[in-house]
């Protein structure tokens, strides 16, 4: 057996110690591996070592590099020589752009001679820009696993089946449109990924991979499989969803060890029942007998189809480019060519959780989030989408932008925002390459710059007084740097401080994208606080206060700079970026008092209201409001509603979970999908509506006295990085609970689902409107919702479509009962839209347009653990969508 090498730089051929060099290479390779993708210029190491030392570098075995190095063609020429080499990563994905993707590396080919690496068996060359497979890699007879991910691969080479020994094969993303027949010669392959390519023909072949246990082909192009994919014995998981298959061979059903069957997303009119038969398939996205709306439908049918939808759906976007409008506002526009081929686009509006939210401090949400799916996908040219938002109330030391996420982290889309003329409506409007999440979030204003090695200088937009001055020589490679500013006025510090004497200048923020500290200090110039000049300044009372990042923290540096004072200004020097904060006090221990006054400029004050619809007291609205809101929205709600007066003031912070519980003789549904442990959840954000309407009920007996309860306000989970003195307020149970407003039900009424007497005459046959997936709404359903109607019952049925003959006809034939009248027009118009599919959002749309939005929540919120319940029956047998193979194949490496 060979022994194993020393570690590179410990000894040299004579067996003495070494220095220098060689001591450096110690410390990049131990066991024969040599790891240098996580430096920026690992290929200059890799030549200086292979110069130096090349005697123990060709022994490496395990060498990584990353593909993004500028030096990587002068180091493939080396690589031949490493004749022990098992394992060789050449990946990209080591840098990201200006919007925090992963940039691909710059390889396009390998030398000829690296097909004499006879030991390789581990090949990653994922993140590149390969457009052919180099021909050298047939050569490889030892090769096990080949990774070419996210590569621009139109084609494999016809003698492909060559690597007879491979086990492992992964080429998503790529551009494959055809597979050679040759594939079929791998016998020994076990798990073959071709996900999110532009295949649309398997050959015959692909059925002699006796040893696959995994074949994922989802995200192509695909019209159909042969049926010879039902001789895979070995095959476990098949993956064939975001397809365009019309149909899948019965014969699929007989292999023995499958254990995932996933035709998710296609375009399958019928399904065997052989298949269907199985315990395993997902089959969602479907249209199952339907017929599929034509790809080259016109752009006004597409409208149509758009617009019926409330939160979720999806289209077909074809080479001919095209133009979309969603029902809430939001709209595309894809160019000719940004599709080359037919792609089915999927969206969702989620409802704003921190889960999907990411802020900062500062931030402000100003938008539901939506979901573009497929993610990841790269179009061809720019897609333009435009965001309807709510209006900042602070336009002028924030900025909007859009908050997207790439993959691997959040990043701000530079955005263009107007207000439309006639609804003035704000809208943000952006371009984008991929597909992902999506929010619009106002932000404090940031300015930013490259720093060269000759040095700049970077000045607020928010307050041209502050300056930031990089001297020459300041840094060796250039350097993003951003500045951001926070004015805090003068009534603002001695409101919290309750000291006229205190005083702050704006508060700075600095940040850079490099973790080095910058070679020569750089100055920073912040103007004095307000009232205060050179001329009547006592230098003892100015103190620099230093920030980390989160705020958690205020250092006083004064005595750690040097200060110059102008008549207007305070200029100190520094090596690192973090917050400054420049205060004027007599105070001593000035760093508590500013992460105090800190911690309060990212609270919110706000009340909580409770009120009762006039018409039906068991509907209760609760509603989260900023102080300064709770007047105009009283105003707006009080010839509807009466209740008692707003809470006290309390206050949260920007994505702070509260809970509203109903206590002493008053319950709600516990099925709702926003109750937790019998309490709603809400999520503050400051200028979205935190507001529900419910209907409460009592489980005592209501019928000889009225029930006085109450609703209460708690506290839910602590966002991330809130202040530290702010989260241990909020732990223990004293200081959780917020508020408590009274909630009174009068007497109850006999009602007709008690008294079968008015229902006399009355006799339908069961009702299901919706469907499986998304949920019925039943009979019992619909007569729940009767209950609530009232005297609204006419202009809900105007807006569900019924006639005013109908509406005068209804009302004529019931006319001494207020009950029947709402009976006889609900499901005389759900017994004529039973069929429709789309009846369920027709039927809340005509809620909310007859000033009803209390019951529409209420249907939305059935629908929604409709959907609930689906999705866990769905999980019970094991039918929930997996996460993608990418990460099993990174794994790999």
């Amino acid at each position: 057996m060979q022994k194993m090498a020393e570690p590179l730089g410990l000894r040299d051929e004579s067996g003495e110690g070494t220095s220098g060099a060689p001591a450096l290479a110690g410390s990049y390779l131990a066991d024969n591996r040599l790891n240098l993708d996580v430096y920026p210029d690992g290929c200059r190491r890799f030549l200086q070592l292979f110069r130096e030392q090349q005697g123990e570098v060709v022994q490496v075995e395990f060498l990584r590099l990353s593909s993004n190095d500028c030096l990587l063609d002068t180091t493939l020429d080396s690589l031949p020589h490493l004749k022990h080499l098992k394992s060789l990563v050449l990946k990209g994905g080591h840098a990201r752009d200006e919007f925090g993707s992963y940039q691909h590396g710059s390889l396009t080919s390998l030398p000829p001679d690296l097909g004499n690496l006879r030991c390789l068996t581990h090949l990653d060359l994922s993140f590149n820009r390969l457009s052919i497979l180099p021909s050298c890699i047939l050569h490889l007879p030892s090769l096990r696993v080949l990774l070419v991910s996210h590569n621009r691969l139109v084609t494999l080479p016809e003698d492909f089946g060559r690597l007879r020994k491979l086990t492992f094969f992964s080429a998503m993303k790529n551009q494959l449109k055809d597979l050679p027949q040759s594939i079929g010669e791998l016998s020994m392959l076990q798990d073959l990924d071709l996900s999110e390519n532009a295949l649309e023909l398997l050959p015959e072949e692909v059925g002699n991979l006796h040893n696959c246990t995994e074949l994922d082909l989802s995200g192509n192009r695909l019209l159909s499989i042969p049926d010879s994919l039902a001789n895979l014995k070995s095959l476990r998981r098949l993956h064939l969803h975001s397809n365009l298959l019309v149909t899948v061979p019965a014969s699929l059903a007989s292999l023995p060890n499958l254990s995932r069957l996933d035709l998710q997303n296609n375009c399958l009119r019928a399904i065997p029942a052989e298949i269907q038969a199985l315990p395993f398939v997902h089959v969602r996205g479907n249209p199952l007998g339907e017929m599929e709306p034509s790809p080259q439908a016109g752009l006004k049918s597409l409208h149509n189809v758009i617009n019926s939808c409330i939160s979720s759906g999806s289209f077909t976007v074809t080479s001919e480019g095209c133009k979309v409008v969603l029902a809430c506002g939001i709209r595309f526009y894809f160019p000719p060519g940004a599709a080359p081929d037919p792609l089915q686009i999927y969206f969702r509006s989620l409802t704003p959780d921190p889960q999907w939210v990411k802020l900062r401090h500062h931030d402000v949400l100003l938008s539901r989030v939506l979901e573009l799916q497929p993610h990841g996908v790269q179009f061809q040219q720019e897609v333009q989408i435009w965001m309807p938002y709510i209006s900042p109330q602070t336009p002028h030391q924030h900025e909007v932008v859009v908050r997207t996420f790439s993959g691997q982290s959040w990043s701000d889309l530079k955005a263009r925002v107007r207000r439309k003329r006639k609804s003035k409506k704000c809208v943000a409007h952006c371009c984008v390459l991929h597909f992902s999440w999506f929010l619009v979030v106002s932000r404090l204003v940031q300015n930013e710059c490259k720093v060269p090695a000759e040095g700049t200088l970077l000045f607020s937009s928010v307050d041209p007084n502050i300056k930031v001055i990089f001297p020459p020589g300041v840094t060796k490679e250039p350097r993003s740097v951003k500045l951001q500013v926070l004015p805090v006025s003068a009534e603002e510090i001695q409101e919290i401080t309750a000291n006229a004497e205190c005083r702050a200048s704006p508060l700075l923020c600095l940040s850079q994208d490099s973790t080095v500290d910058f070679l020569k200090p750089v100055r920073i110039q912040l103007p004095l606080p307000p009232g205060v000049t050179g001329l009547n300044l006592d230098q003892s009372r100015l103190h620099i206060l230093h920030g980390d990042l989160e705020g958690q923290t205020w250092n006083d540096i004064t005595s750690e700079v040097v200060l110059e004072l102008t008549h207007l200004y305070a200029v100190f020097e520094v090596t690192h970026f973090s917050w400054y904060w420049l205060w004027y006090t007599t105070k001593t221990y000035i760093g508590g008092i500013a992460k105090k006054v800190y911690e309060r400029l990212r609270l919110y004050q706000v009340n909580f209201i409770a009120l009762q619809r006039k018409r039906d007291p068991e509907q209760v609205l609760l509603q989260c409001v900023p102080k300064h809101k709770v007047d105009p929205v009283l105003k707006k709600l009080q010839d509807r509603y009466r209740g008692p007066e707003p809470s006290d003031m309390v206050e949260m912070f920007e994505g702070e979970q509260f809970f509203a519980a109903f206590e002493r003789g008053i319950s709600i549904d516990m099925d709702r999908p926003d109750c937790v442990d019998g309490r709603l959840s809400f999520i503050f954000y400051s200028h979205l509506k935190n507001m529900k309407e419910i209907y409460v009920t009592s489980p005592v007996d209501r019928k000889g006295q009225a029930v006085k309860g109450q609703v209460s306000f708690y506290r839910g989970a602590i966002p991330d990085s809130i202040p530290e003195d702010a989260s241990r307020r909020r732990k223990g149970p004293d200081s959780l609970w917020l508020a408590t407003l009274p909630i009174k039900l009068p007497q109850l009424k006999p009602r007709w689902d008690e008294n079968p007497g008015p229902l006399n005459g009355f006799s339908f046959p069961p009702l299901n409107l919706g469907n499986a997936e998304t949920g019925y709404l039943t009979q019992a359903n619909l007569l729940s919702i009767a209950r609530r109607v009232g005297a609204d019952w006419q202009s809900i049925g105007l807006n569900l479509g019924l006639t005013y003959q109908q509406i005068e006809r209804i009302g004529y034939n019931n006319r001494e009962d207020l009950n029947k009248q709402i009976l006889d027009m609900l499901f005389s118009w759900a017994q004529q839209n039973s069929e429709d599919p789309d009846c369920v959002s027709k039927l809340i749309t005509a809620m909310k347009e007859s000033g009803r939005q209390d019951i529409a929540d209420e249907i939305d919120a059935i629908i929604e653990l409709g959907r609930q319940k689906y999705s866990e029956s769905i999980r019970r047998v094991g039918l929930e969508q997996e996460s993608s193979t990418e990460d099993s194949a990174i794994a790999m490496t």
